[in-house]
């Protein structure tokens, strides 16, 4: 007889089959909630310090409008003499020297007759330009491009610029000039306001006889002419004209350049095109005529007449007291000077329109630190170059140049205002008060810069008290 077949409880049954599936539920819900806590905890967890770098080559690169003290460390001379009571032994203050007051005679910087400077190390590269956006570097790029156009066209009043400049600086005017001042403004007429004007008043606060020369399309205009007319009222030599670049570069390295640009062989990159300009306009000016060329943003506080030949440096090496970078925003040359043709044929050789200060700051700085490392002794065209310390033109850090706008709070406040004027009084030919950082700065009455301005000033009013537009 045959034994029936056990059959399982159905309960047992039932447990059997749901085992798998329960287990399978219970892997689903520790997954989710693992994924759950990972999203909300990972944006209040550290960060990963590998940024740190990326973070600090931004910082350094962002600093590159300005100041370029970290790479130009090869930029140097020989050591300066005092700056005070220190006279050069057979050379004159007219060449080398500068006549601050009738009583203290004060020696320039550094004047390369005097000691022969050792020649410099080989140049470093160039740091990378600050990281712009791509759609911005490229929109500007196009304008630039678009500008270009405009400001190296022939026109009827470029054409006039010759006649304009031979006819300021004429020998046979009444009176003749006692000296030759040269700007210029590749901007927008609205952006000529109060500060600039200043400027002018410093100008010829200083240099009554003087004649000054403006290269610029916006201000040869009716309104142009409009703000220069308390000037011209005044009966003092200054003209405006458009600048006329084919006149200007002719017989100059920059002619094939020219040429190669208008046939748009030459990228005009991204850096504003009038700062890229200005820095060949200033160059070609000087050499075809020398003078004085100043930036629209350099306050005069004494008379240039002394300064032959000379450029300023903005940054020397504390230690060695050598100096690291020159500027070009204040230069004093003879007309067809050998290193303006230099500097000339480093812009266009070398030029970029897509790295702020290499076609200015650091051109100048390059060739001279070049001709120092070519000529192990002094030789045609360096051999009278004066270079003056950074207090003779930019007595202030661009960094620091907001605290001087800065009216005093209190008894301490007052205190070092008073010794900064005194100090800048004393030691400098000008201040330059770098517009890319105070352009938007209100001028507070009772603050350093408006003490300076105002014993510069030639018109002498409260508006030079109004908040800048």
């Amino acid at each position: 007889m045959t034994t029936p077949a056990v059959r399982k409880p159905l309960s047992l049954l039932l447990l059997s089959l749901s085992l798998p599936v329960l287990l399978l539920l219970l892997s689903l819900v520790f997954l989710l909630s693992h994924t759950t806590f990972t999203l909300l905890m990972c944006p209040l967890l550290p960060r990963p310090s590998s940024r740190r770098n990326a973070t600090s080559t931004s910082s350094s690169s962002a600093s590159l409008g300005v100041s370029m003290d970290r790479t130009l460390l090869a930029f140097h001379a020989s050591p300066p003499p005092s700056w005070r009571n220190a006279t050069t032994p057979g050379s004159s203050s007219a060449s080398h020297g500068v006549s601050m007051d009738k009583n203290k005679t004060v020696q320039a910087f550094h004047s390369l007759a005097a000691v022969p400077p050792p020649p410099p190390p080989p140049l470093p590269a160039a740091p990378a330009p600050p990281a712009v956006n791509k759609m911005s570097k490229k929109a500007s790029a196009k304008r630039n491009k678009s500008l270009l156009k405009l400001l190296l066209r022939s026109t009827p009043q470029t054409r006039r610029f010759a006649a304009r400049a031979d006819e300021l600086f004429s020998a046979a005017a009444a009176p003749p000039c006692t000296g030759r001042f040269f700007l210029t403004w590749l901007s927008p007429l609205a952006q000529f306001g109060r500060r600039e004007l200043l400027v002018l008043e410093s100008l010829f606060r200083w240099h009554p006889g003087a004649c000054l020369l403006i290269a610029s399309d916006t201000m040869d205009s009716p309104g142009g002419m409009a703000r220069l007319s308390p000037f011209l009222h005044r009966g003092l030599r200054l003209a405006v004209a458009s600048p006329d670049f084919a006149y200007l570069l002719t017989g100059t390295p920059a002619e094939s350049w020219l040429g190669a640009v208008q046939r748009g062989g030459v990228s005009p990159g991204s850096v504003p095109l009038g700062q890229n300009l200005s820095n060949l306009l200033r160059l070609a000016l000087l050499y075809r005529y020398g003078g004085v060329y100043l930036d629209a943003d350099v306050v005069v506080l004494r008379p240039f007449s002394g300064l032959r030949n000379a450029i300023g440096a903005q940054a020397v090496d504390e230690t060695t007291g050598r100096w690291r970078r020159l500027n070009n925003a204040v230069m004093v040359f003879d007309r067809g000077h050998p290193l303006l043709r230099d500097f000339i044929a480093e812009f266009a050789a070398a030029f970029d329109g897509s790295k702020w200060g290499h076609n200015g700051p650091y051109l100048v700085s390059r060739v001279v630190a070049a001709t120092l490392l070519r000529r192990r002794s002094p030789g045609p065209g360096i051999d009278d170059l004066t270079v003056l310390p950074p207090r003779a033109f930019y007595p202030v850090h661009w960094s620091k140049i907001g605290g001087l706008f800065v009216a005093p709070k209190d008894g301490k406040g007052e205190r070092w205002v008073k010794a900064k004027v005194e100090n800048i009084r004393g030691e400098s030919f000008g201040i330059h008060l770098w517009n890319r950082e105070s352009r938007r700065l209100e001028m507070e009455e009772g603050s350093v810069i408006a003490r300076l301005v105002s014993d510069s000033c030639l018109f002498c009013n409260s508006s030079m008290f109004l908040k800048q537009e």
